[in-house]
C-alpha cells in the first residue's frame, strides 16, 4: 500500500476540486522542474500526485485503498500529462495551457488568461441636500449630470444596426485570439477575448454615425433620485448602473450622498423626533392642553399639572417612518417652563403669598 500522501505533497485538502489540484501542481512544477535546477524528487512526487488525483477512477481508488490499480505499479512513474518520465523542459515550454481556470496565479505570471472579466463603467458620486422634513418622509430630486451614457442610436453596440455585420477579420470569427509570451520559464500561449469584436466573432459593417463606433456618448442627462423616508444626513443612496456607461459592458453605479439641512424646531434621535415646547408657568402648575404643529399635521398634547422643565411628553406613531413605512417612531416633546421676566405689583403680591404658603 502506498505510504505517500498525495494531498500533502500538493499542499491541498482532501476535498480539493480538480481546479485546486491543477493550480497546486503548476505551482510546484514551475518551481521544481529539473531543467530549471529544481528538486527532481519533489517534481516527480508532484507529477505522480497530479496524475492520480486528476483521474476520477484513480482518485477514488486512492481515497479508498491508499493506492490505485489502473495498470500502475505505483512506483512514481504514473505520469501526469500521459507520463512525466523522460519529460523535459522544452516539452513544458511548448505546451499550450488554458490558464482561465487558474485565475490570477498564472494569469499574472505568464501575462495572460482567458478568464473574462466583465467590463464595467466608472462609478459616479454626487451630493444633494434635503430639508429635515424631506429626510423624514422621503422626496424626489431631478438632477442634471454630465456623464458618459449608452448611445441610444445603436443601443451601445457602436455599429450601424441597419447595415448588418461581417466576420471579424482580426480573429476570423473565433471571438478569441491566441498570444505567445516569452517568460523566464519559456514561451507560453494564452487565449483572450478579441478586442475588436468583443468575443462575438462579428463586427458591424459601418460604425454608428452618432457615437462614431464608441457605443457611448458624453452629455447632460437628467436623473430622478428617490430619497427614501428616514434618511439620515451623510447616508448614501446607491443607484445601480446609473453611473457612466462603457461599450461592451455594464454601466457603473451612481452614489448619491444626502446632506440634511437642520430644522429650527425639530431634531432627531434614531426613529424618534424631538421637539422643545415652551410652557407658561401657570400651565405648568395647573396643567393645560396645547396644540403643536407637527411635521405632518397638528398634534394635541396634554401638559400635566406640575410639569417641570426637562419633562418629556410622548406622542406615539408620529415619528420617523421605518420598516418599509409600516411603523413609525415617537414624537418626544421636551417641556421648557418659561418664567416671566417682569411682574406687576399685583402679580408679585400673589406670588409672595404663594411663597408664604410654602409653595
Amino acid at each position: 500500500m502506498s505510504k505517500k500522501d498525495y494531498y500533502q505533497i500538493l499542499g491541498i485538502d482532501k476535498k480539493a476540486s480538480p481546479d485546486d489540484i491543477k493550480k497546486a501542481f503548476f505551482k510546484i512544477a514551475s518551481k521544481h522542474h529539473p531543467d530549471k535546477g529544481g528538486d527532481e524528487k519533489l517534481f516527480k512526487e508532484a507529477s505522480e500526485a497530479y496524475s492520480t488525483l486528476t483521474d476520477e477512477k484513480k482518485r477514488r481508488e486512492y481515497d479508498m485503498y491508499g493506492q490505485t490499480f489502473a495498470g500502475s505499479n505505483n512506483q512514481g512513474n504514473a505520469g501526469g500529462f500521459g507520463g512525466f518520465e523522460g519529460f523535459n523542459m522544452n516539452d513544458f515550454q511548448n505546451m499550450e495551457f488554458d490558464f482561465g481556470d487558474l485565475g490570477d496565479i498564472f494569469g499574472d505570471m505568464f501575462g495572460g488568461s482567458n478568464y473574462r472579466r466583465e467590463k464595467r463603467g466608472r462609478d459616479i458620486s454626487i451630493e444633494i441636500e434635503a430639508t429635515f422634513k424631506e429626510s423624514v418622509f422621503g422626496t424626489e430630486r431631478n438632477v442634471l449630470l454630465n456623464k458618459v451614457s449608452k448611445c441610444d442610436k445603436c443601443n451601445g453596440h457602436g455599429g450601424d444596426l441597419n447595415k448588418g455585420k461581417v466576420t471579424c477579420q482580426y480573429c476570423n470569427g473565433k471571438g478569441r485570439v491566441t498570444e505567445a509570451k516569452r517568460t523566464i520559464m519559456g514561451v507560453f500561449q494564452s487565449v483572450r477575448e478579441c478586442n475588436h469584436c468583443e468575443g462575438s466573432g462579428e463586427t458591424y459593417k459601418e460604425k454608428c454615425a452618432t457615437c462614431k463606433g464608441h457605443g457611448v456618448i458624453s452629455g447632460r442627462q437628467e436623473i430622478k433620485v428617490a430619497v427614501p423616508p428616514g434618511m439620515s444626513g451623510g447616508e448614501m443612496i446607491r443607484m445601480s448602473q446609473m453611473g457612466e456607461a462603457i461599450k461592451g459592458g455594464v454601466a457603473g453605479d451612481l452614489y448619491v450622498k444626502v446632506r440634511v439641512a437642520p430644522d429650527k424646531h425639530w431634531s432627531r434621535m434614531a426613529n424618534d423626533l424631538i421637539y422643545t415646547h415652551d410652557v407658561k408657568l401657570t400651565d405648568a402648575i395647573l396643567g393645560a392642553t396645547h396644540n403643536i404643529i407637527g411635521l405632518d399635521g397638528d398634534m394635541s398634547v396634554t401638559v400635566p399639572a406640575g410639569s417641570n422643565t426637562g419633562d418629556v411628553l410622548k406622542v406615539k406613531a408620529r415619528g420617523v417612518p421605518y420598516n418599509g413605512n409600516r411603523n413609525r417612531g415617537e414624537v418626544l416633546i421636551k417641556v421648557n417652563v418659561v418664567l416671566p421676566k417682569k411682574l406687576d405689583k399685583d402679580t408679585k403680591k400673589l406670588i409672595e403669598g404663594l411663597r408664604d404658603l410654602g409653595l
